[in-house]
């Protein structure tokens, strides 16, 4: 039995980066960038006002001063002449300021009698006027690996970026094994339940970014479970839920050696979870979680997240624990890591009295798992104690 941080190692060397692709920038959101992209011209690309109103000679701006407007600016139009003393161009926000002009007051420091305008109040020192290349110029890059969210989307377009290289999504499938399983809509038998921890599995899988294939249930018997397997050879990563302990009704480590997978381990000392199993296959990755559903949701925030991160192209690790201050009294932790169901407001993490892996409401109730090292002493209320958020 190897520690969690041992079994997080270890499935990072059974991981490869995915290969590049090329996607168009309406489909990003949400990919990594695989190279790094470089603006393809400056913006703005002209210098802009910041506000409506009036564009002048700075050195001319004072109180009571008065201008003759001569022609206007919006966005999209510019004003083509070239400003003169004793002039002004009506201009709208985002529009090109003119040749000649250098400074905008607002419109609220101006009244205006047909082509005349006069200062009325103190303009104050801002230009109100974005200058050329103020956000970003030509050539600037956006560096990868990066995890594209509608914000660099935005400004990808801004660099006028139409297709985006990044990292194929891995492929995962995900076979669930069981004589007992039944998909959701089907009719369970009276001995039977329905197949929960592939839906929020794909469903987890697909928030870190993952593609996920539901393969057939794989009844306890191998041949089942070697056709299972069959579909997913084109594959990056195989995940079987249930059958990966050592019981009688157990074959994934049974079948999955007899199809040539290399074990990196077996059985993580950690609470939900312990009997997880790990290896390759040729070329593909595969995880054997337990069949118990909060101990497979939770492997896979631990363990297939990093797992994920890691083909991705990003830097693996998992995700920054955070601190909250306990509400109340908590046992002495045994040999194993647990991470316990709990919920966190306000800085203070409440643990749920019911920790038994099988208690999906639980787990759906839990927007954190605190964590207990090995052997931690008994816990106060007021301590102060790291977990995950989820």
């Amino acid at each position: 039995m190897i520690s969690v941080s041992e079994a997080r190692a270890a499935l990072f060397q059974l991981s490869s980066v995915t290969e590049v692709e090329q996607v168009p920038l309406a489909q990003a959101n949400g990919r990594v960038l695989a190279q790094p992209v470089s603006a393809t011209r400056d913006q703005p690309p002209f210098s802009a006002s910041a506000m409506d109103g009036y564009a002048l000679k700075r050195h001319e701006v004072e109180l009571h001063a008065m201008f003759q407007v001569i022609g206007e600016a919006a966005a999209g139009h510019r004003f083509d002449g070239l400003l003169k003393a004793g002039q002004a161009v009506r201009i709208f926000t985002g529009a090109p300021v003119p040749d000649g002009a250098d400074f905008v007051v607002i419109q609220e420091d101006v009244g205006r009698k047909k082509d005349l305008i006069t200062i009325l109040n103190q303009p104050g020192d801002s230009d109100n006027i974005r200058p050329r290349g103020g956000d970003f110029s030509i050539g600037q890059t956006v560096n990868a690996p990066r995890l594209l969210r509608a914000s660099d989307v935005a400004l990808l377009a801004a660099m006028n970026i139409p297709v985006v290289p990044v990292f194929r999504r891995p492929v995962v499938a995900l076979i669930s094994t069981g004589d007992e399983l039944v998909m959701p809509g089907g009719t369970p038998g009276p001995d039977q339940i329905i197949a929960s921890n592939t839906f929020g599995l794909k469903a987890m899988l697909e928030e870190f970014g993952a593609e996920v294939r539901i393969l057939p249930i794989a009844k306890d018997n191998e041949p089942s479970l070697k056709m299972a397997f069959s579909l997913a050879r084109d594959v990056d990563l195989v995940v079987t839920i249930g059958g990966a302990s050592v019981g009688d009704h157990d074959l994934v480590a049974k079948v999955s050696a007899d199809l040539g997978m290399e074990r990196s381990f077996y059985k993580v000392a950690m609470r939900p979870g312990k009997p997880l199993m790990a290896g390759r296959m040729g070329k593909t990755a595969m995880v054997g979680l337990p069949g118990n559903p909060v101990s497979a949701m939770v492997c896979g925030h631990i363990f297939l997240r990093p797992m994920i991160q890691s083909m991705l192209g990003l830097q693996p690790g998992v995700e920054p624990l955070q601190t909250a201050t306990l509400t109340h009294e908590l046992a002495a932790n045994g040999p194993r890591e647990h991470y316990m169901r709990a919920t966190v407001a306000a800085g203070k993490v409440t643990v749920s009295p019911a920790q038994d892996s099988s208690l999906l409401t639980v787990l759906a109730d839990a927007n954190a798992l605190l964590i207990l090292p090995p052997n931690a002493p008994a816990q106060r209320p007021g301590e102060t104690l790291q977990y995950l958020p989820i």
